[in-house]
């Protein structure tokens, strides 16, 4: 099968998670992609894994593997003088340049997007950044939980008060932000392949952020509304709300309204009566004793198991979903019918199980390319590919370049 970037080559200048989980997903798609690290390599491959389990010694840093799998690595040190030479020279060769640099270190290093169209006019300069590259925070760094988590606005709408706002899991936002950052970059691909010039596009992790929570954004755009937070114990909708069961599980009710489901729900839970109750028999009344019937609810659910519920729910055509744990995810059969997962032959750790990537095409190979690279594993090979002279090279490398 055909891979459909096929040919495309990607030089990254980047770390931590969101542009590189961007470029794996290039990659994936079947381009070449030399990652350019410093001498200490990316700091992400040094995240202490064992800080979220720590019951768990790693062979690997599976989370650096997952967001670099299949690249080459180069090793080049931006802070020697002819380190941010050599960048230029290598983006004078490719298709496509990804950097999540924040703005002022693109300045200091010659690598903003008129630096390096300035070297190669038909590549797709690609940039990632906590808030943009123009305006009062253009140089402030930002990870997912301050851009994309907190200061989008998604932080302030969660939760239930008066409790603290929850924090999002590790990642959450980076690869969303991937998502973007690869549907930018095509898009601009396509662009410079119809015209022959190229083009810049960037992403920022709040403005993404921004855009999972549209509905709310339009709201207070027209508005000037700031959705509530509500309780799990008096929601606007008792039947879009997450129940225990008898086994100490949960089940996410997924109703909307207005619904054609009460009716339903009433006969699964073996309560025909609240039908036809004024007190839960309309949207409105079920609005003001909304408290009232999650209790009621609830003491239903507490009843039986998630079996139970879950057929009792399926059989009458409800929309439901288990709050899962991530071993169940894993031996989910639909999860399994999707063939969601891949194996990667790892040199030192052996085949392990990774994601594939999130979407398909048809008739393409989007399988991941390999594991990640050790810390400049490439740096030879790269800089040959790219016309550099064996002496070229060791005079690069006296000058402390590779570090």
């Amino acid at each position: 099968m055909a891979a459909p970037l096929d040919g495309i080559r990607v030089l990254e200048v980047s770390n931590w998670l969101a542009a590189p989980s961007a470029a794996a997903l290039m990659r994936d798609l079947g381009a070449e992609v030399v990652k350019v690290e410093p001498p200490t390599g990316d700091i992400f491959r040094h995240f202490p894994m064992r800080s979220i389990y720590p019951d768990f010694d790693f062979a690997l840093q599976y989370a650096f593997e997952f967001d670099n799998r299949g690249k080459q690595s180069i090793v080049i040190a931006l802070d020697k003088p002819g380190g941010p030479e050599l960048v230029r020279r290598l983006a004078a060769d490719v298709d496509i340049f990804v950097t999540n640099l924040t703005q002022p270190r693109r300045e200091r290093y010659g690598l903003t997007d008129d630096d390096v169209l300035g070297v190669n006019p038909s590549l797709v300069y690609v940039s990632l950044t906590g808030y943009g590259t123009k305006g009062p925070d253009a140089a402030r760094a930002g990870f997912d939980y301050s851009a994309f988590w907190a200061r989008s606005g998604i932080m302030g709408t969660l939760g239930e008060p008066p409790s603290p706002p929850p924090l999002n899991r590790g990642g959450q936002g980076d690869h969303t932000t991937a998502l973007n950052l690869l549907a930018a970059t095509l898009a601009a691909l396509r662009m410079r392949d119809a015209s022959g010039e190229g083009q810049v596009a960037e992403v920022t992790l709040q403005a993404t952020g921004m855009w999972t929570i549209g509905a709310d954004i339009s709201a207070a755009l027209v508005a000037d509304q700031q959705p509530p937070r509500h309780d799990r114990r008096q929601p606007p909708n008792p039947i879009w709300n997450s129940y225990p069961t008898s086994d100490d599980r949960w089940v996410l009710l997924v109703m909307p309204q207005p619904d054609p489901y009460w009716g339903a729900f009433c006969a699964a839970l073996s309560e025909p009566g609240w039908e036809h109750d004024q007190r839960y028999d309309s949207l409105v009344a079920r609005l003001q004793n909304s408290a009232e019937l999650v209790t009621a609810i609830e003491e239903r659910f507490v009843l039986h198991d998630l079996a139970y519920w879950g057929a009792s729910l399926d059989e009458f055509g409800l929309i439901w979903a288990p709050v899962a744990s991530l071993p169940e995810v894993i031996e989910d059969p639909q999860v399994e019918a999707m063939d969601l997962f891949a194996e990667i032959e790892h040199p030192k750790a052996g085949r392990f199980r990774t994601l594939k990537a999130p979407f398909t095409i048809r008739d393409a190979d989007l399988d991941p390319k390999g594991p990640a690279p050790s810390v400049g594993e490439h740096t030879q090979e790269v800089l040959a590919s790219h016309g550099l002279s064996a002496e070229e090279i060791a005079d690069l490398a006296s000058q402390g370049i590779f570090g």
